[in-house]
């Protein structure tokens, strides 16, 4: 993956499927992923990502399953038949849950004679702090949370983690190096962070550790969406 571009997630986050058809049309061969997320997906169902497949681009399942470990494991199959490049699931869900999933992702993909999704757990939202995770119950410093649920997740056999950016360094020391960082929160120095509490550059996550970069409004807010794809891998290629 030395392409730069390959490293980027676009996040899709749109209201309808021929916005999405838009954007994958202008996107298609610019960035490595497209990212299809609840609103999308509730609006569109898997005709979405049938549409992206067919353009010969790879998708992101971004449902963030969580629920009990049977009901997260029929998810991931359906997940997998969908042929989709990643998915993801609340680690919050639990070892058994995570485990399930994974074990039957292997099992579908293998039935099918398709290469299994990376899956990755969500520890903490990036738009969450220390105050946020306290009003949920959850004591102390944010990244204790993160690296105590990216160890659960390395312990049930997931590939990887969706992180902030602030917690990358600290996954990638105690995962190791083949255990996979996603990271949203993603703004070029000169940009507003919108509700993203902690974020970083482009080229500040890949020199960290980071192995994809989530990036939506940066790219989809902007008024040349293709310049400002372009100033991304520029910024991680410097």
């Amino acid at each position: 993956m030395s392409d730069p571009k390959e490293k980027i997630i676009f996040a899709l986050d749109v209201d309808h499927f021929s916005e999405a058809q838009r954007w994958v049309r202008l996107l298609k061969d610019k960035v490595g992923i497209f990212k299809v997320g609840k609103q999308l997906f509730t609006h569109s169902g898997p005709k979405v990502v049938d549409m992206i497949l067919q353009k010969g681009q790879k998708v992101f399942l971004d449902l963030k399953f969580h629920d009990i470990p049977n009901t997260v494991a029929r998810a991931g199959e359906e997940a997998t038949k969908l042929n989709v490049t990643m998915f993801n699931l609340h680690a919050l869900g639990g070892f058994e849950m995570m485990k399930k999933a994974m074990e039957a992702s292997r099992a579908t993909a293998k039935d099918l004679g398709i290469s299994k999704p990376l899956i990755l757990a969500v520890t903490v939202l990036t738009s969450m702090d220390e105050a946020g995770l306290k009003e949920v119950g959850i004591q102390g410093p944010v990244l204790d949370e993160v690296e105590r649920l990216a160890t659960l997740a390395l312990k049930a056999g997931i590939d990887g983690v969706v992180a902030s950016p602030k917690e990358i360094g600290a996954i990638r020391k105690r995962c190791g190096e083949k255990f996979l960082i996603v990271t949203p929160g993603i703004r070029l120095p000169s940009e507003k962070k919108d509700d993203q509490k902690r974020t970083l550059s482009p080229k500040e996550a890949i020199q960290t550790g980071a192995n994809y970069l989530v990036i939506g409004r940066p790219i989809k807010d902007a008024k040349d969406p293709i310049a400002a794809v372009q100033k991304i891998v520029e910024d991680i290629s410097s």
